[in-house]
């Protein structure tokens, strides 16, 4: 074997190595940087989002003898509805927590909500081969009116911008994409038993991701908005 085939044989192998471990870095500052302006740790925002994958991935399901990752709602025809523990129960948990813990008012939680819900609906679609879908770049609309309505509504309080971000992000989209679009989904006739499951893509579903990336776009936004007037 020659030398220039054992280079590439190596660069591939850490080609194989370092791409994973260098998503995961990055993934790992992204989620532990928006649960620092929310008011997390860096350990509890990793043990919040290794709860809601190993809750919602269902793998403790085998233990305790019944489905806590998928929790069956009702059924309807063959189709089967369920709300996914990772991907939908714990971001409603922990947006319910985040509105108290910040003491946010009502109606602007309701209107923030209510704009990313009304936004959500039009950027998705029921598809009965996939469930709820929603087409690059339109998904990352809901992500932006989440950040900008959150920073509008708390202009003179933006310390509390990121808790309402993820407020209206998780909710918006829980609203607007899975229980919009449910009964137009389940309305397909089918001749399989098929599951309809509300946050059914776990940590990577659109709910959990969307509340996520709008903090984010938060800090940059508040940053930049903070540079400006420091200049």
């Amino acid at each position: 074997m020659s030398d220039v085939s054992v280079l590439t044989q190596l660069g591939h192998f850490l080609l194989i190595i370092t791409l994973p471990t260098l998503a995961f870095y990055i993934g790992y500052l992204i989620i532990t940087k928006a649960f620092k302006d929310m008011g997390f740790s860096s350990l509890e925002a990793i043990i919040i989002v290794f709860v809601s994958f190993i809750l919602g991935a269902g793998i403790v399901d085998e233990y305790i003898g019944f489905s806590f990752s998928n929790i069956h709602l009702f059924t309807y025809g063959n189709w089967l509805v369920g709300i996914n523990t990772g991907g939908a129960v714990i971001p409603i948990i922990l947006s319910i927590y985040l509105a108290i813990k910040n003491k946010l008012q009502v109606k602007k939680v309701f209107l923030g909500i209510t704009l990313v819900a009304v936004i959500t609906y039009f950027v998705t679609a029921p598809d009965p081969q996939k469930g709820i879908v929603s087409k690059f770049p339109f998904w990352l609309l809901p992500i932006f009116i989440a950040s900008l309505t959150s920073i509008i509504l708390l202009w003179t309080d933006k310390r509390k911008a990121a808790p309402l971000a993820y407020i209206c992000g998780t909710i918006g989209v829980l609203i607007g994409a899975d229980f919009f679009h449910l009964y137009s989904l389940i309305g397909n006739e089918i001749n399989v038993t098929r599951n309809a499951i509300i946050g059914g893509a776990n940590v990577f579903d659109m709910v959990f991701i969307t509340g996520i990336l709008a903090v984010i776009v938060d800090g940059i936004l508040i940053y930049q908005e903070k540079r400006k007037s420091s200049t």
